[in-house]
């Protein structure tokens, strides 16, 4: 059985599935996904991301604001406590810094990501970060915070084995996509292949960054078993060795039960 430990499910293009995501969670029960992450990434649409997802027990999800997202609500600490109270809300995110997408002063970005820190922190439940050309201000924000209380997760990792080693050390496991079957994903693959048994998950993104050999279409949680073929091979272990570690890190890191 395989986890999508970051998927947004309310993104996804349900046309394949008749538009019925009840048959789209039918078809990932077929395809052995034992359990999904929906991750938010604003509150205008998290309460139909929560109506969306109501009812189905492998489906968790996350409360909190993308670094890219502007022009929206920006939750104070008090309230992402209050968002990140229910049993079915498991982490904190996703939030981080992304310096590529976003330009000029971000020091609103930076404070946005101390403040999603500190309610993890309060609330005792992992961050799920995203970091993109903001590597150095990532790992210093997340130590001056002592994100390394709650831990959390590095998702779709697209750094060098050096930043995942101080990820690790500030108690984050490392999250690997679709981007890691890419063939210029040299140091990706490197990192896949050094990161302890013990501290690495598995994710589609959906529905964005497809793996190969759907790069450039949409993405589907169905599609992370070919995340997990590739860094079986990168490993050199077999791919039911890759599901099983991949599961049982993700039930530890969220503290979970497999249902």
């Amino acid at each position: 059985m395989l986890i999508d430990s970051h998927c947004h499910l309310d993104r996804i293009d349900l046309k394949p599935y008749q538009n019925d995501f009840a048959c789209f969670m039918q078809a990932a029960e077929a395809s052995q996904i034992e359990h999904l992450l929906c991750i938010a990434i604003d509150l205008e649409s998290y309460p139909a991301m929560l109506a969306l997802v109501a009812g189905f027990r492998q489906i968790s999800v996350t409360v909190g604001v993308h670094p890219n997202v502007q022009d929206c609500k920006d939750p104070g600490v008090d309230e992402l406590i209050a968002l990140g109270q229910p049993d079915n809300v498991i982490g904190i995110g996703e939030t981080g810094l992304d310096y590529f997408r976003s330009e000029g002063d971000l020091s609103w970005q930076q404070q946005r990501f101390r403040n999603h820190i500190r309610a993890a922190k309060t609330l005792k439940k992992p961050l799920i970060i995203h970091t993109r050309a903001a590597k150095q201000d990532t790992l210093r924000i997340l130590e001056e915070e002592g994100a390394s209380e709650t831990g959390g997760i590095i998702h779709c990792f697209t750094e060098d084995w050096e930043f995942a080693k101080k990820a690790l050390d500030l108690n984050f496991y490392i999250s690997f996509s679709g981007i890691v079957t890419f063939n210029s994903a040299k140091d990706i693959k490197e990192a896949a292949k050094k990161v302890p048994a013990g501290r690495f998950l598995i994710e589609t993104d959906s529905p964005y960054l497809a793996p190969v050999p759907f790069r450039g279409r949409p993405n589907y949680p169905i599609y992370v078993r070919y995340v997990a073929e590739h860094l079986a091979e990168l490993r050199g272990i077999s791919i039911n060795k890759i599901a099983d570690l991949s599961t049982e890190n993700f039930y530890t890191l969220f503290k979970l039960k497999p249902l």
